[in-house]
């Protein structure tokens, strides 16, 4: 057996995976829609041969399905490599515009790392939060009014603790001072109610179920933007998307948008269940916003414990769980959401709920968790403290 054969063998016994913020697993939708569309759309759609021409069909079809369902015009969707690719292009394409203006894009500290990295090669405003993670429209109102701003951004909600930004009071303040505001929706589309209060909005398929190798951008018509690429029919992501990806993306989205309502009362019952079992366990925090945030999001963080070894140890007992920060979770370091809230960074655990997630689930959570963080705190001889 080769190695890629083993590792599609899979892990003994039933597992359960409550780490699906952006990467979710698919929709069965998108499943079927990516398989017709690798049939039908394999080929080149720039082409002018009629597998090209079917290929640049599927795609057409994909982009406007995105635009009905976040109410944009079609020629305002574009879709990326990825959502880090979109954030990162959003705010070169703008600064790049807007340079006269100035360079400065103001933001909060809770910002995804790919967008506070996407800053550091220009000015950067970061306003802080409050202990739910959320930003004081007056304190961004304040940046955004201080004169040599290209853009702001905000996020629509927080992947990591799940708290709603107050996204419609910070796009009047940009509004007023003429400056274009940048809506990471990562977390939200598929799950949350998207406004309209936007000028550019990120969105990214992997977190609503569909597949990964893509992202999306829409682009209001009335914002001044130099897409930075080389010279491309697409100058905003040159070369072409994967019609499959994006194809697959669009249908999902239909999919998740026709049920989001039933789905958020359920998984918010969920997450509401979960975090009052948690609360019962000595030395733990459970943060974000209890009431005005995702229905699917959850963070606690354990004193005395050391996050690594518990995800190891519920990992154990079959359970999948996320911690450090969302979008650098991979190297296991302090969370700069948690920091920038000041409140507890360490012993995190993070979960994310798909739509598939089970009530049994939850609960086999609840179960395996007081043993796991005693466990580590046993191992590094703080039981009792």
């Amino acid at each position: 057996m080769t190695d890629a054969t083993q590792a599609l063998t899979g892990y003994p016994g039933h597992r359960v995976h409550l780490d699906n913020g952006g990467r979710a697993p698919w929709h069965p939708q998108a499943r079927l829609a990516f398989e017709r569309a690798v049939d039908e759309g394999w080929a080149d759609p720039r082409r002018l041969h009629a597998e090209g021409r079917r290929a640049a069909a599927l795609l057409d079809a994909a982009r406007e399905s995105v635009a009905a369902s976040l109410r944009v015009r079609r020629d305002d969707v574009h879709f990326s490599p990825n959502h880090t690719s979109s954030l990162h292009r959003a705010v070169a394409a703008v600064r790049a515009g807007r340079s006269r203006v100035g360079a400065t894009v103001v933001m909060s500290t809770v910002e995804r790392a790919a967008l506070l990295a996407a800053a550091e090669t220009a000015d950067s405003s970061r306003v802080p939060v409050d202990i739910y993670g959320r930003v004081n429209p007056s304190a961004m109102s304040e940046a955004i009014n201080a004169g040599g701003v290209a853009l702001a951004a905000l996020q629509l909600a927080n992947a990591e603790v799940g708290t709603r930004q107050p996204v419609a009071e910070v796009y009047e303040a940009a509004q007023r001072a003429s400056v274009p505001l940048l809506v990471d929706a990562g977390a939200s589309v598929g799950h949350d109610p998207i406004p309209e209060a936007w000028d550019l909005l990120a969105a990214d398929p992997g977190d609503w179920g569909g597949p990964p190798g893509v992202g999306v951008l829409a682009v209001r018509p009335r914002v001044r933007v130099r897409p930075p690429g080389p010279q491309d029919p697409d100058p905003w992501f040159p070369g072409t998307p994967s019609v499959p990806a994006a194809f697959a993306a669009a249908v999902s989205l239909e999919a998740v948008l026709a049920d989001q309502a039933d789905q958020d009362i359920r998984r918010r019952g969920l997450i509401d269940r979960l975090r009052a079992a948690v609360s019962t366990i000595a030395d733990v925090e459970v943060v974000g916003d209890p009431v005005d945030r995702l229905p699917h999001v959850a963070t606690f963080s354990f004193l005395y414990v050391d996050g690594e070894a518990l995800l190891t140890a519920l990992d154990r007992s079959g359970v999948a769980v996320g911690s450090g920060s969302a979008c650098t979770s991979s190297s296991l370091e302090p969370s700069h959401v948690l920091a920038a809230m000041g409140v507890l960074t360490h012993g995190n655990v993070r979960v994310a709920l798909d739509r598939s997630t089970t009530a049994a689930d939850v609960e086999r959570l609840i179960e395996v968790l007081p043993e796991a963080v005693a466990t580590v705190r046993a191992e590094l001889g703080v039981s009792g403290l």
